[in-house]
């Protein structure tokens, strides 16, 4: 295997692939990710929402700190009630460390029957750790444990991997990963033991860098998302495609633009010939007309 990361997916045009089918008559899948995290006060935050005072570093960083907090205490459920209204089954990106943190969270979904996904143990970049595969092995096991399930699905904190990721995960029994943003339809990724599966993420219909990074009002989601979805619906009629939409609850959670997201959701189910489906589904879906390669 050549050693260069991108050497893992060949590159393939999507006009020259063979043509996916979908059930029901279907043209497209819309995938809905939400992100439920874990920060730790005592260490830098992820991200932060108010720069330090005075330009001094602030550890313990409560503002910050407590600004994610909000999500999880209420913008959350926000983001909870907008998809059970409309009988919308997410994929739930978690934190292992989530099930018995904020396990009030967790449980939520889990019974309304979204899928969990994993998302790290505890949230910071995949390629400081340490052991990556334990690490993994230690996430997939506390989903395990909490939801009777093992995941199939990861997203990496940040998207972040290096040379040795995919193949922990691959070692650790993940069928399907969200970090490589490269198509509009899965692709697969070659690792060992087995290839695994990029499923369509996003990072243009994700509010980090939509509403954080890029410093959009709340409103952009709406427009960008229907723009978005307007698009790969007229270029599904030819050729299917997947689009992922990404939310965090202390982002899209906030009472200013949680109303933005409910009108972009009511857009996507009103328009024929879209399923709204989980990253599990997605990735069944596709191996079962696209066969993993041999590595």
């Amino acid at each position: 295997m050549n050693d260069l990361l991108s050497a893992r997916v060949p590159f393939s045009a999507i006009v020259d692939r063979p043509k996916l089918i979908l059930p029901d008559s279907a043209r497209m899948v819309v995938w809905l990710i939400v992100n439920i995290e874990h920060w730790s006060m005592e260490n830098p935050m992820p991200r932060t929402v108010l720069s330090p005072p005075m330009g001094q570093p602030l550890q313990p960083d409560l503002p910050n700190w407590a600004w994610h907090e909000y999500g999880m205490r209420v913008g959350f459920w926000r983001i909870f009630d907008a998809l059970n209204q409309r009988n919308i089954i997410p994929t739930l990106a978690t934190n292992g460390i989530v099930c018995t943190s904020y396990p009030r969270v967790a449980e939520a979904g889990l019974n309304k029957g979204w899928e969990m996904m994993g998302h790290g143990y505890i949230q910071g970049p995949m390629h400081k750790i340490p052991n990556q595969l334990e690490a993994v092995e230690q996430t997939v096991d506390a989903i395990k444990r909490f939801s009777g399930k093992a995941p199939v699905g990861w997203e990496s904190p940040g998207l972040t991997e290096n040379d040795a990721t995919i193949d922990c995960l691959s070692k650790a029994g993940i069928e399907y990963v969200a970090d490589w943003v490269l198509d509009d339809q899965p692709v697969w990724i070659n690792a060992k033991p087995k290839p695994v599966l990029s499923v369509p993420y996003t990072v243009e219909l994700n509010d980090i860098p939509m509403m954080l990074l890029q410093s959009n009002r709340g409103e952009e989601m709406l427009s960008r998302g229907v723009e978005q979805f307007e698009r790969l619906w007229s270029e599904s009629a030819t050729i299917p495609r997947v689009m992922a939409l990404s939310v965090h609850p202390y982002i899209t959670g906030a009472p200013h633009r949680i109303g933005y997201f409910e009108k972009l959701l009511d857009h996507i189910q009103k328009k024929e010939g879209v399923l709204i489906k989980t990253g599990e589904w997605i990735s069944d879906w596709y191996r079962a007309q696209v066969p993993a390669p041999n590595n």
